[in-house]
């Protein structure tokens, strides 16, 4: 098929794989891209209150990459969704690409955050609430999603044990779990957020009924963790 006949076509899950196949070249990070696409699907598929046309209303959800080391599922869902044309995959890393190996939200339409070093995005998810809330925007929801490893990181520790007493109900993380933290906690990654104050919940990450429960659960006066465990497929 080619990439016009792809263009054309409406966009599924199934098709994703494919559209991450335009993707070539080195330091592609593939691990580290498959094990975020089902929770990007259903995320940008069935939750997140955004689209192309809506990428400069005040009032659209926010959607912050913190694991960018591994764009190339966020990419190619983006581009299933409309935000960057298909054309731009086949230049994934290249230097005249706006699809570089972290992404750049001065570049990429759709992107909220520049991102790639790691323990970032939930720190400034934590800020867009309260920038959000400063101009009377409650309504619109900032999720943001980081790896297990990510979690070492001081800074997300600081996020954590501050967004949890100060309520921030507007705020959603996903850590996509795959056994890559250095430092593991009694009870689960779930635990530690809820030792801070945060609703919590673990489910597979491949299964996409599970995590859109999971993201649509009710957590009034507290942020909300979706921990979502999958085994890396290769790639």
């Amino acid at each position: 098929m080619t990439i016009t006949e792809l263009h054309q076509e409406s966009y599924g899950y199934h098709d994703l794989p494919g559209l991450m196949s335009l993707m070539t070249g080195d330091e592609k990070h593939g691990p580290a891209a498959t094990s975020t696409l089902d929770v990007l699907w259903v995320l940008y598929d069935r939750v997140l209150r955004v689209g192309p046309e809506r990428r400069a209303d005040p009032g659209r959800d926010r959607f912050l990459l913190s694991k960018g080391h591994g764009p190339m599922a966020y990419y190619a869902v983006l581009a299933a969704k409309g935000f960057v044309p298909v054309e731009w995959l086949t230049g994934f890393g290249s230097y005249d690409s706006p699809l570089g190996h972290h992404p750049d939200r001065t570049l990429i339409p759709g992107v909220e955050i520049g991102s790639g070093s790691l323990g970032h995005g939930l720190p400034i998810a934590v800020g867009t609430v309260h920038g959000l809330r400063a101009q009377g925007l409650t309504a619109p929801a900032v999720w943001t999603l980081v790896g297990d490893a990510e979690l070492d990181e001081g800074s997300n520790h600081e996020a954590i044990a501050y967004a949890g007493p100060a309520g921030l109900e507007q705020l959603h993380t996903v850590v996509v779990d795959n056994s890559s933290a250095t430092y593991r906690l009694p009870g689960g990654i779930a635990a530690r957020f809820e030792a801070a104050g945060w609703s919590a919940v673990t489910v597979d990450g491949r299964d996409h009924e599970a995590l859109h429960d999971a993201f649509t659960t009710p957590h009034p006066g507290r942020p909300h963790a979706v921990v979502a465990r999958v085994e890396p497929r290769s790639g």
